[in-house]
């Protein structure tokens, strides 16, 4: 038998890296709201007192990110520098230029080509409902509830920033129980008994009871106090949370990062299609775990290799499943967009807590709608 630990973490809405993902994805669901073809690449970094907004964008129209941003950090929370920032006593600088035409002229043809070269992977595992990891699965619905818990006042005195950890015993590839969880919560001065809140309105609301057992180890603000957070404390910047954003440290991740970057960009659209393909070989029952990756070149419309994975789980050959995904999924960067709707601003509330696993119907490459086929292409 083989016993081993995967952990895997996430983080809420206030944590600085995340601020930065919801500002350059709020900027990117403004340019498609009023133009669906508009070209985006926009970064935040954010420290104490200073908000900076850069990046490369083609469109016709022009519209205000400064105000967005504050829009957003209102949003969570932010309004005070007590709390980790104030959009009003900060240092605001905005730089955003027209995309390269060299970067452009690879993009805007007939069809849609890939706007940068790329590596990206997908992934999908059958010990969740949603074909998640438990361990990330779980570790993002610790933040969502605890951000939940703050805006509703269920637990009184929390501030925005927050993380979560989880650690996953297995033995020969079967859950066996929750090693560790840990959560760190800001928090203002004067807050007591906020472990056990913490434990009673968060964790007990989210964990499987069936993986608790005595040697479960839970640790809440675990230095003793989490006062000072957020940007006060600590810089943040767009994309810093891949693995967060993905799959936790469980599979591969490929080269760049989600958030600020339109659909044209591989980086995003690749990623999604990846997923796609992986959750419909496992739920198809034809493998229990699936790795898919793919490569994408600069100005070319189609996906230049794929690599495949399943870790000896296949129930039919590697061979077969790697030529059946051509056959089935289409793997254009056009299509890609046009298959999953991706021209729609949809990309602000994704910038949270992950991009797959979600219930949400908006997201189009969490369909199961390729079971059928893949069976029947491969007789099982």
């Amino acid at each position: 038998m083989k016993d081993y630990v995967i952990t895997s973490e996430s983080v809420t809405q206030g944590h600085p890296d995340k601020i930065c993902d919801q500002i350059s994805d709020a900027i990117l669901d403004e340019y498609l709201k009023f133009d669906k073809n508009a070209r985006v690449a926009v970064e935040t970094m954010i420290s104490n007192k200073l908000l900076v907004i850069a990046g490369e964008v083609s469109s016709k129209i022009k519209i205000d990110v400064e105000e967005i941003a504050k829009e957003v950090l209102e949003d969570i929370g932010y309004n005070t520098i007590d709390i980790g920032f104030d959009f009003n006593k900060s240092i605001v600088i905005s730089n955003i230029v027209e995309q390269s035409h060299d970067i452009s002229i690879g993009v805007n043809k007939e069809k849609i080509c890939s706007g940068d070269q790329g590596i990206v992977y997908g992934y999908a595992c059958n010990e969740t409902k949603n074909y998640m990891p438990y361990s990330i699965d779980l570790a993002n619905r610790l933040v969502k509830r605890l951000d939940y818990v703050r805006k509703n006042y269920i637990i009184e005195g929390l501030n925005p920033d927050g993380k979560s950890q989880v650690s996953i015993h297995y033995r020969d590839e079967n859950i066996i129980s929750i090693d560790s969880i840990v959560i760190a919560a800001q928090h203002k001065i004067n807050v007591s008994n906020i472990k056990n809140k913490i434990i009673e309105e968060v964790i007990m609301k989210e964990i499987d009871n069936r993986y608790l057992n005595h040697e479960t180890k839970i640790y809440v603000n675990n230095t003793g106090k989490f006062v000072k957070g957020g940007p006060a404390a600590d810089c943040g910047l767009t994309g810093r949370k891949i693995i967060v954003d993905t799959y936790g440290s469980v599979c591969k991740h490929g080269g760049g990062a989600f958030s600020g970057k339109d659909p044209s960009k591989a980086d995003r659209s690749g990623a999604y299609m990846a997923r796609y393909i992986a959750k419909n070989i496992v739920a198809s029952r034809i493998a229990d775990r699936c790795e898919v990756g793919l490569s994408f070149v600069i100005g070319k419309e189609k996906v230049d290799s794929i690599y495949l994975n399943c870790f000896g789980s296949e129930k039919v050959s590697i061979e077969k499943i790697n030529s059946m995904i051509p056959l089935v999924f289409n793997l254009s960067i056009n299509s890609i967009i046009n298959n999953f709707n991706m021209r729609r601003p949809i990309y602000r509330d994704l910038s949270t807590y992950g991009h797959f696993g979600r219930s949400e119907k908006e997201y189009l490459w969490e369909r199961l709608d390729k079971i059928e086929i893949i069976r029947k292409i491969l007789s099982y």
